[in-house]
C-alpha cells in the first residue's frame, strides 16, 4: 500500500497584500512596520501634546514581536499612536491590537513627517536610519490622505481611545488564504481545507472585533468586501459601529498652498436625528497685515425653521457675527466677514474657539446652541500666511463650497491618489 504524503500550509492570512505586490501598490510605504517615537512644535498633536508614536508601513511576519519589545520601553502609555498603514498580516495584527488595549492605548489615524529627511523621501534608506537611530524624531502630523487598513484597521481597534480625522481613512475588506502544499491532494481535499480555515478565520475575526467592544455589524460589512476591493468606512458608520464616537472631528487649522493661500480646518458634526454628519469649513483669508477675512461654509440643512445666525467666539464678549442671511451654494451655505485685529489676537491667544448658532421659529421661540472646536495649528499657520500677505487690501474671497475630503482609496491596501 501506498502512503501519500499530504501536507497544507496556511502560510498568510491577511486583509490587505498578499499577492506578489507591485512597486505601485506598496509606494508611499515601508516594506514592514515601523515605529518609533516623534516630537513636535507644542500642542502639534491635540492641546497640551507635542510627542506621539508613529507607526507605519506593511504589517510584516515579525511585526507583533516588534512592536511589542518597543512599547515595552515606552512608560508614558498616554503619549498617541499615529497608523499609517496599508495593511498586511491579520495574525500579527491580532496580537499587537490586544497589546494595545491592555495599555489603554490612544490610536489615531495620521502620517508623520520627519523634518529631518529631504522632502519628498520619508520612506528611502536615509530617512529609515532616522527613524530607527532610537530616541525621539522632530516632525509633524498629516491626517490628510493617511490611512489605516485591512490588517492595520484590526490594530486600530485595540485602542481604548480612537479617533479618525475627517480627512483620513480606515479600509476593510475580507481577507485572503493563501495555502503551500507539499505532496498530492484532490481537488476535494483542497477545497474542504480552505473551507474549513476560512470559516477559523471568520470565527477569529469576529470574536476579535467583540472583544474590542466595536459592534458586529462590522463584521458582517468585511464579509461583504471582497478581498480585491476595501470598504472606506463612512463616519456614520464610524460612529455606529463604535469605532469612533466622537460627534465632532475635526482637522488641525492648516496653510493651504493655493493660488491665493489660505488657513482652512474642516470638520464633521454629527445631526442632531443622529443618522448623518455635516459638513463643516472654515477659511482665513489674509487681505493686509492688519486685517483678515474668515469665511464659514457648511451644509444646508432643509429641515431648520426659521431664522438662523451664526457668530464666532474666542472668549471675548464680542464675538464675531456672521448675520442672518447666508449666501446659498448648492447643498452649502457660505458666511464671511472680516475680523479686526484685537478679534485675530483673540483668536490666536484662546486655548480653543466656539461656534454659536441662534435660530428663531416662527412662533417666536429663540434656541442657541453652541460648539467648540480646536485651536491647534492656527498661530502657525496664520503667521506662515503673513509671510504670503499683501500690504494692501485684497478682493474678497469669491463663494466657495467646502473643499472635498479626499480620502485614501485603492485596491487591497494598496495606497491611492
Amino acid at each position: 500500500m501506498t502512503t501519500r504524503y499530504l501536507l497544507f500550509t496556511v502560510l498568510l492570512l491577511i486583509a490587505g497584500g498578499a499577492r506578489a505586490e507591485t512597486p505601485a501598490e506598496i509606494a508611499g510605504f515601508e516594506s514592514k512596520l515601523v515605529i518609533y517615537l516623534a516630537k513636535g512644535p507644542a500642542n502639534s498633536c491635540g492641546p497640551g501634546c507635542d510627542r506621539w508614536i508613529a507607526v507605519e508601513g506593511k504589517v510584516d511576519q515579525g511585526a507583533a514581536d516588534r512592536v511589542r519589545r518597543f512599547l515595552r520601553g515606552v512608560k508614558d502609555t498616554q503619549r498617541p499612536i499615529y497608523f499609517h498603514s496599508p495593511g498586511g498580516a491579520v495574525e500579527q495584527a491580532y496580537p499587537i491590537g490586544r497589546l494595545l488595549r491592555s495599555r489603554k492605548a490612544i490610536a489615531r489615524v495620521g502620517r508623520t513627517i520627519v523634518t529631518g529627511c529631504a522632502a519628498g523621501y520619508q520612506i528611502d534608506e536615509a530617512c529609515l536610519k532616522i527613524k530607527t537611530a532610537g530616541g525621539e524624531v522632530e516632525g509633524s502630523i498629516v491626517t490628510r490622505r493617511a490611512m489605516c487598513n485591512s490588517a492595520c484597521s484590526y490594530v486600530f481597534l485595540g485602542a481604548t481611545t480612537r479617533e479618525v480625522a475627517p480627512d483620513a481613512a480606515i479600509g476593510v475588506h475580507s481577507s485572503k488564504l493563501t495555502l503551500i502544499i507539499h505532496g498530492h491532494a484532490t481537488a476535494g481535499q483542497i477545497a474542504e481545507i480552505r473551507q474549513r480555515d476560512i470559516a477559523k478565520a471568520d470565527r477569529e475575526r469576529a470574536s476579535f472585533i467583540t472583544a474590542m467592544g466595536i459592534d458586529r455589524q462590522l463584521d458582517d460589512l468585511i464579509k461583504t468586501v471582497k478581498f480585491e476591493n476595501v470598504h472606506m468606512l463612512t463616519r456614520p458608520e464610524l460612529y455606529h459601529f463604535g469605532i469612533d464616537k466622537r460627534n465632532l472631528s475635526e482637522t488641525p487649522w492648516m496653510l493651504e498652498t493655493a493660488d491665493r493661500p489660505y488657513v482652512r480646518k474642516f470638520a464633521l458634526e454629527r445631526k442632531a436625528d443622529g443618522s448623518e454628519f455635516r459638513e463643516q469649513e472654515w477659511r482665513l483669508f489674509c487681505e493686509n497685515k492688519e486685517r483678515a477675512r474668515l469665511m464659514f461654509v457648511r451644509e444646508y440643512d432643509p429641515g431648520a425653521a426659521g431664522t438662523i445666525s451664526v457668530a464666532l467666539m474666542a472668549g471675548s464678549e464680542k464675538p464675531l457675527a456672521f448675520g442672518k442671511f447666508p449666501a446659498r451654494a448648492g447643498k452649502y451655505e457660505v458666511w464671511n466677514d472680516t475680523l479686526a485685529p484685537d478679534t485675530i489676537k483673540a483668536m490666536l491667544d484662546a486655548p480653543k474657539l466656539q461656534m454659536g448658532e441662534g435660530s428663531s421659529s416662527p412662533d417666536g421661540k429663540t434656541n442657541m446652541s453652541i460648539i467648540d472646536i480646536d485651536n491647534t495649528g492656527l498661530q502657525q499657520a496664520w503667521t506662515q500666511l503673513l509671510t504670503s500677505c499683501a500690504a494692501a487690501p485684497a478682493a474678497r474671497p469669491a463663494v466657495a463650497s467646502p473643499a472635498a475630503v479626499a480620502v485614501p482609496r485603492g485596491e487591497s491596501g494598496r495606497a491611492g491618489d
